[in-house]
């Protein structure tokens, strides 16, 4: 049974529906059972959160948990050293900014009060003063 559909069955039966013939179910069928019916919206709420985590992981970068190469790791050296900014060597890298300045820090070329990431996801950043 594809995810989708295991969905939708959950939800018909949370509202008290047969998935299959879309009538109401029997007013004593278990799925009128407090216990029952808190079971099946928590099994909604977990396709649902997996749908969002799916979503949000196909905005991420491709090199996102990639081990970071010498050679890399040189070329980003190089490129903030050369005063490109955090997003334009994440966009090059294929990898988030906070990814980006986790690294520089881990390479001790900024430190931790220097990152500008304010989220994990996103990656947005606040302005970034001169160092």
């Amino acid at each position: 049974m594809k995810p989708d559909r295991a969905r939708e069955v959950l939800h018909a039966l949370t509202q008290g529906i047969d998935p299959e013939t879309g009538a109401d179910l029997p007013k004593n069928a278990i799925t009128f059972r407090s216990e029952i019916i808190r079971a099946l919206y928590t099994a909604v709420a977990v396709f649902d959160q997996f749908e969002v985590r799916t979503k949000r992981r196909a905005q991420l970068p491709e090199n996102v948990g990639v081990t970071w190469s010498p050679e890399e790791e040189q070329q980003l050296v190089t490129e903030f050293k050369a005063g490109e900014d955090i997003v334009s060597i994440a966009a090059k890298h294929q990898r988030t900014p906070r990814a980006i300045e986790a690294r520089l820090e881990r390479l001790g070329l900024i430190t931790a009060d220097q990152r500008t990431t304010q989220n994990s996801f996103t990656g947005t950043t606040k302005e970034r003063t001169a160092s």
